[in-house]
């Protein structure tokens, strides 16, 4: 009999991973196997945390386009969090729910099912996709409004997953994918990341093996423009007029390990998380994007304070990459792919082939209750362009609303924790669940079909 429950979102990137009956938030769990030139040492997992020099890290990842396809890096990653020092849990008394990609691969699956009850002997288990679990979450809290009495989630809903690999839009009704309506953009944090690599390495230095320190500098300086054309011409101006000029100091990896922006009061910055939740505030990043709109259309000349100076005049001890424009050309592929010769349609086209798929009938619905989760929806301005620019493009009859939480990151995996412990959905969540047993007697089948019941 299982007493507890584990829920693991496998993300291609993080694993975001803790017990149900717990009050204390999720933990995360880098999902790669990373080799470190400098120290010659291998890292698994959350060792990766201990590493001293992230200069010329060499990565091997389980994940490929969005598939888990290198099961042996995985199993790697997961001995160390399901061996019981991670993770506290007897896998004979545990229930395992854990997310899959979306429109996940027959035999990916099946190997799912393997590991789980053949290598690891959990007692029970569910898959799901990541925007499933989110499904499950409070979504009117998004938009200030409470749950409607006798409902246990809303009817329908359009989750978009922007996150490592791909962006997922995927409609929802009745708590069900539509299949028919899930679209797929080949834009995620991994090619933003890589896209940025490139571009410091024509215009500055040669980054293209600093993977880890380029990723960071995504996370501190980027941001999504709401008004493109304007502050690329902001960027040409002067450094003193520039508000969205940013200095990013580099860690050396000797007295720093991280590195930071200079002058932090015309920019917050935003931390990366160790063990914790990795939330960010996203009213602070709002406030970020709004203060550099109505700074730019300030004039010029009343620009120029001591910060200014501290932003515009690095030290000369320290090694200084200079942020102007790629700080919002780079997210800026999300919107529009063909800025790179990709011919795809960006998030908000996407999301309105998505709703223009499906039914007439509950297309309103659709555009009423957009969700934004995944890692890049903590971009700075995310949530703000979308809704512009999908209130722009979408019919005049169908009021459009868009919705995040203050942690997108985890949205998923709060999610699935309230199926795991909520009591409106314990038949539902037991009826999911697949045993050992039952596994031992009939194989991957039984899971795929109850699994697949519920799509």
């Amino acid at each position: 009999m299982a007493t507890r429950t584990l829920v693991v979102d496998n993300g291609a990137a993080t694993i975001k991973f803790g017990f149900a009956d717990e009050d204390t938030p999720y933990r995360t769990f880098a999902n790669n196997i990373t080799r470190s030139k400098a120290e010659r040492k291998t890292f698994v997992g959350d060792q990766l945390e201990t590493c001293k020099d992230f200069s010329g890290l060499y990565y091997r990842l389980p994940f490929e386009k969005g598939l888990l396809t290198n099961w042996d890096v995985e199993k790697q990653v997961w001995d160390r969090l399901f061996n019981g020092k991670i993770v506290p849990c007897d896998p004979s008394a545990t229930s395992l729910l854990i997310s899959e990609p979306i429109l996940n691969l027959p035999n990916i699956a099946a190997t799912y099912d393997q590991l789980v009850f053949e290598e690891y002997g959990f007692h029970s288990y569910t898959r799901m996709s990541a925007p499933q679990m989110a499904m499950y979450n409070d979504i009117p809290q998004l938009y200030g409004q409470k749950m409607t009495s006798g409902k246990k989630r809303v009817d329908c809903a359009v989750v978009v997953d922007s996150g490592y690999s791909f962006t997922h839009i995927v409609p929802f009704w009745k708590g069900k994918p539509i299949l028919v309506g899930i679209r797929r953009i080949n834009v995620g944090g991994k090619l933003l990341t890589n896209h940025l690599k490139e571009i410091i390495s024509f215009r500055y230095w040669n980054m293209m093996d600093e993977t880890y320190l380029v990723n960071e500098v995504k996370e501190a300086c980027c941001y999504v423009s709401n008004k493109f054309w304007d502050e690329l011409d902001i960027c040409k101006k002067s450094p003193r007029a520039n508000k969205i000029l940013q200095h990013y100091v580099l860690p050396d990896y000797s007295s720093q390990q991280r590195g930071y922006v200079k002058g932090g009061t015309k920019s917050k910055q935003r931390v990366k998380k160790g063990k914790g939740q990795g939330e960010m505030d996203l009213d602070d990043a709002e406030d970020e994007t709004n203060n550099i709109d109505s700074e730019g259309e300030a004039d010029s000349d009343q620009g120029g304070s001591d910060s200014d100076e501290d932003m515009s005049e690095p030290n000369q001890d320290e090694q200084v990459l200079t942020m102007n424009n790629e700080r919002f050309t780079v997210p800026e592929i999300l919107f529009n792919p063909s800025d790179i010769g990709m011919d795809q349609a960006g998030i908000p086209e996407a999301i309105v082939d998505a709703i223009s798929s499906c039914d007439e009938e509950i297309r309103g619905m659709l555009y009423a209750n957009v969700v934004l989760i995944g890692g890049n929806a903590r971009l700075p301005g995310f949530k703000k362009r979308v809704a512009n620019d999908l209130r722009e493009i979408a019919p005049s009859e169908y009021d459009v609303r868009v919705g995040i939480d203050k942690d997108p990151f985890g949205y998923a995996w709060k999610g699935a924790k309230r199926l795991a412990t909520m009591d409106e959905f314990a038949s539902e969540f037991k009826n999911r669940l697949v045993t050992r047993a039952e596994y031992l007697e009939t194989g991957s089948a039984l899971c795929e079909s109850r699994f697949r019941s519920a799509v």
